[in-house]
């Protein structure tokens, strides 16, 4: 666990999360109100269906590849509460790499998942633990059992919708300020997402409208299997190629296209069961970064023990 690196938890399998009795404490995000109002009127160009909203988010973060950020970790488990500087990769569908870092810059652990491999290099133990890529595997730093594909679209700012029927998500309006998607899924969960489109974009023909994403929740038989807050929606910069200073290599190009979409500067994860919860804050953060190869399955570092671990 950050901040106590050469004791590393092993997260057992998540039970599902108890049936909640009413709203909790921050259950959905708030956005800021539009007006001075207490009521929202929707834009006049309202999205007709939760598919075309849907699609409509997805258009938005098509641009979005792959992040490089300098952030704050900060997350509750079952060894309390830990804090960390945090260099953070990314890219679609579920590659993460997260370095670890004292105040001072010293390295003191290492995060790779490539959706197949996983690896967690804990420096001050000399010890490296891999396996497969599941999500309390990844877990192990950041506290919250989640897959990667669904922490790195949260972290791009998007929500991971859960596979169902053409038609079958419906929407409403949420005088908030926001659009209320109810996803029921193929497989018997539930998605809860709430859109509201970027401010500059409220008068714009809906066809044209850019999303943010507030809220994601999926309960599966009316328990709560994961809950994110995205706050703090801002403009991310375009990444630059990388080039070698001694004119040997080749530049690298960035991983991606040009983008300009929104990326939230908080993100606040929550598993109620096992009672962890992880807040990701931005410092720094770029769109599209060139990629070397193997940074997100690097070797063992030289003196490691390297240990398997499975978990489910």
């Amino acid at each position: 666990m950050i901040g106590h690196t050469s004791r590393l938890h092993e997260p057992s399998p998540p039970p599902l999360a108890r049936r909640k009795t009413g709203p909790t404490k921050g259950t959905f995000a708030l956005v800021t109100l539009l007006s001075g109002c207490a009521h929202v009127a929707p834009p006049a160009s309202l999205v007709p269906t939760a598919d075309d909203a849907l699609a409509r988010m997805r258009a938005t973060f098509a641009c979005g590849r792959s992040t490089q950020a300098s952030a704050k970790i900060d997350h509750f488990g079952d060894q309390g509460r830990a804090r960390a500087d945090l260099l953070l990769m990314t890219q679609r569908a579920a590659r993460i790499r997260m370095d670890v870092v004292s105040p001072f810059g010293v390295a003191l652990a290492t995060l790779t998942s490539d959706s197949v491999h996983f690896a967690l290099a804990d420096l001050g133990g000399k010890r490296q633990y891999v396996g497969p890529s599941s999500a309390c595997n990844i877990a192990r730093l950041t506290t919250v059992p989640v897959p990667g594909h669904v922490l790195v679209d949260l972290l791009h700012g998007e929500a991971p919708v859960l596979r169902h029927e053409p038609g079958s998500a419906k929407m409403s309006w949420n005088d908030r300020g926001y659009y209320a998607l109810v996803i029921p899924s193929s497989g018997g969960g539930t998605e809860t997402v709430h859109l509201a489109p970027r401010p500059d974009d409220w008068a714009r023909p809906w066809t044209e409208q850019r999303m943010r994403v507030l809220d994601v929740m999926v309960e599966q038989q009316g328990y709560v299997l994961y809950h994110a807050e995205l706050m703090n929606h801002a403009p991310a910069v375009m990444a630059s190629p990388r080039i070698d200073p001694d004119g040997i290599s080749p530049p690298i190009p960035p991983s991606g296209p040009f983008c300009d979409a929104e990326i939230p500067r908080r993100i606040h994860v929550e598993v109620p069961e096992p009672k962890a919860d992880v807040r990701f804050t931005y410092e720094e953060i770029m769109w599209n970064p060139p990629l070397v190869d193997g940074i997100f399955d690097p070797p063992p570092p030289t003196g490691m023990r390297v240990e398997f671990v499975e978990c489910q």
